[in-house]
């Protein structure tokens, strides 16, 4: 050990080991009270003590469920977190609706915590998110970045347990920071277990070795139980990153002295030979050995323990009868408030030429990163070299530079989960998935973090971020380049999802989706790109003004009835969305002035006041999809629309989607048997119009 530290910062330590413990043991004694799921730090106090005491106002740490005395070492009082323990309604985190110690805090007076997920590792992308946005605003917009007394860099602080390191996601953030030599500490706590599998049943290494394969990321393995030679290795560790803005991992052996949680029991799995050896590593009784060398008096430590242990039952006493959320306010902080509620701009502005969607996108983007400059563009081959693979991001590179439009690997789960960070810190992502098929390794982030993030930091934390999605089949593009997935993500609550249909809505709705301070998933067809598909050159529009913006959850009359026909009950109203809409405006030119086409634009929110009405005023409803029919999103909306407008109907509402096959043909001619189209659309809307 080495024996430069201060007695206060040992002291204080001793204070917050006793109150750990005391805390754990309350729980222990009051487990028909404390109800809900709940893990506590039990063996990992002094890393996690050694760690807080690091950090500055200005730096971000995600702790993970494990570190209420990362908590307590930053300043919180053991009755704000027994609130999150109990739920209450005062729980300063999340209200009462997350578990204990999952924390999010976005207060000037301590270091920032984004909310973050129980999924084990999920944590790894978004934080190395936060270091990528600080390393960005560094470069081009320091006025953003919160920098601590004496103009200190911040750090970015990400805890993880070893059992954590053998997830995927987790390679995927190493390597990111790896590769863009980003400032953050990947805190590895090593317990040797992973709820009942021990390391040798679940990883070849442990992190330390592991992330030797990560060039450019340093390490160190230290004793975690041990606070002061923790407190030296952090303590150099974070002034490295501090000032030098590099990565590095400390990876810390601990004991598990609790439960994995209060439902997993120690003793359900663990050997009491594997007990004994644990306890024998116990942080507090080795620290406090160390200050009685030091010539702190026993008697003054044991003082600290009593007082401890009551400032605990007092504040337990008092969170137990803290009042309980207001069942009324279940539904609050879904989405933030979005700035763009009405249509602005010139749509067709006179003498310029019609453009096609890609460029229209192409455009929206440009202007975007004109006017912000904390936007940014990245995914698989948007670069320079290629500007996607549809061109969609041609030239962009050369305008705004490769630290602003640049390539990432084949990671979908960082691209995705990476904006989360990047969000919190106030850099705006527009990020690409290259086709809808391969988003499915993104779906955890998008699930798990970006979904729930606004709703479960009760607003703090809300998600600003652009997904870009090419979605559809045409020409023969094969099984995984040609998929529809709008039903799969309409199932993600707290995320909106936009699908234009022509290079205006292109436009409009992208500018929109950008401003929009939730996550927004774009699906662009890339069928209509270029109108390279038969029939769908009105795809081309005008380019509208730059300031043309369409607000999300409006739909458009793509095409609208005779109200003679409307009168006589000869008329019907189709509802689409993408290509759907050119079958639909094909189908109706065989009955003409019957038939209303409503472009959705947007699936969610969606836009029922409009449809309500049309389906009323006619009667009779065709809903169109590209998607396999059953069970989509398109069936769903049936049932919705049934329910409500059931009084008004004259026949069932009647959907058309692809062929029920697990996937696309390549095959052009099995790819149309599997597809709607105009004859298919002409034909259900004859049977419809019939009925």
């Amino acid at each position: 050990m080495q024996h430069n530290l201060s007695n206060d910062i040992l002291i204080r330590a001793y204070r917050l080991m006793s109150t750990a413990r005391a805390m754990a043991e309350m729980y222990e004694a009051n487990r028909s009270i404390c109800k809900y799921v709940h893990s506590t730090s039990r063996g990992h106090e002094a890393i996690q003590l050694a760690t807080a005491f690091q950090l500055l106002s200005c730096d971000y740490v995600s702790p993970y469920y494990r570190d209420e005395s990362i908590m307590l070492g930053l300043g919180f009082s053991p009755y704000e977190l027994m609130l999150q323990l109990l739920a209450k309604a005062d729980d300063p985190f999340t209200g009462g609706r997350e578990y204990y110690n999952h924390p999010n805090y976005k207060g000037d007076d301590k270091p920032r915590i984004i909310h973050q997920s129980s999924a084990t590792g999920m944590q790894a992308i978004p934080t190395t998110g936060i270091a990528q946005g600080l390393k960005y605003l560094h470069q081009v917009q320091s006025s953003l970045l919160r920098l601590g007394p004496g103009e200190e860099q911040p750090v970015v602080v990400c805890s993880l347990g070893d059992a954590s390191v053998t997830e995927g996601e987790v390679s995927e953030a190493f390597q990111f920071a790896a590769l863009h030599q980003l400032p953050v500490i990947y805190l590895v706590q090593d317990n040797n277990w992973g709820i009942s599998v021990s390391s040798d049943e679940a990883r070849t290494m442990n992190a330390a070795e592991f992330i030797k394969g990560f060039t450019g990321i340093q390490s160190t393995s230290i004793d975690g139980s041990d606070f002061v030679q923790s407190y030296h290795t952090m303590q150099e560790v974070v002034s490295d990153v501090r000032n030098n803005r590099k990565p590095w991992l400390v990876h810390a052996t601990v004991p598990l002295l609790g439960h994995h949680t209060s439902g997993v029991r120690k003793e359900f799995y663990r050997t009491e030979e594997d007990l004994a050896s644990h306890a024998l590593r116990d942080p507090g009784p080795k620290l406090k050995a160390y200050l009685l060398q030091k010539g702190i008096e026993e008697k003054y430590l044991n003082e600290i323990e009593a007082e401890a242990a009551a400032r605990v039952k007092k504040d337990f006493e008092a969170a137990t009868i803290a009042a309980e959320p207001n069942p009324e306010q279940v539904q609050t902080h879904v989405f933030a408030e979005t700035p763009v509620l009405t249509e602005k701009g010139v749509r067709n502005p006179a003498g310029k030429d019609k453009i096609p969607m890609v460029d229209a996108a192409l455009f929206a983007i440009r202007e975007i990163m004109e006017r912000y400059p904390e936007a940014v563009l990245y995914g698989q081959d948007v670069g320079r070299r290629l500007g996607g693979v549809f061109r969609e991001a041609a030239t962009l590179a050369e305008q705004f530079g490769d630290h602003r439009v640049f390539n990432t690997a084949i990671q979908e789960a960082y691209i995705i989960g990476s904006t989360v960070g990047m969000s919190a810190v106030g850099v705006k992502p527009i990020v690409e998935v290259q086709f809808a098929d391969y988003i499915y390794p993104g779906f955890n982030q998008l699930v798990t973090e970006i979904s729930k993030s606004c709703y479960l930091s009760c607003g703090k934390f809300p998600v600003q971020t652009l997904i870009r999605v090419p979605i559809g089949a045409y020409g023969g593009g094969g099984p995984y380049h040609s998929g529809s997935v709008e039903t799969t993500l309409l199932s993600i609550k707290g995320i909106k999802v936009v699908y234009p249909s022509n290079a205006a809505d292109m436009k409009g709705l992208l500018k929109a989706a950008f401003l929009d301070p939730n996550p927004v998933v774009m699906l662009e067809h890339k069928g209509l790109y270029w109108s390279k598909v038969p029939g769908t050159e009105e795809a081309k529009t005008v380019e509208p003004s730059e300031d043309y913006i369409i607000p999300l959850g409006k739909a458009r009359m793509a095409l609208e009835a005779d109200q003679g026909a409307v009168d006589a009950g000869e008329s019907a109203c189709i509802i689409t969305y993408g290509m759907g809409v050119y079958w639909a405006m094909a189908a109706a030119k065989k009955f003409p002035g019957r038939v209303d086409v409503i472009d959705l634009r947007t699936l969610f929110p969606l836009d029922e006041d409009l449809l309500f009405a049309h389906v009323q005023k006619h009667g009779k409803c065709l809903i169109v999809t590209e998607e396999q029919q059953n069970n989509s999103f398109a069936e769903a909306l049936a049932g919705r629309i049934s329910k409500a407008c059931f009084r008004y109907l004259d026949a069932p509402v009647e959907v058309l989607g692809s062929l029920n096959l697990p996937a696309v043909p390549m095959n052009i001619h099995l790819e149309k048997a599997m597809l709607p189209n105009e004859e298919k659309v002409a034909a259900a809307l004859s049977r419809l119009l019939h009925a």
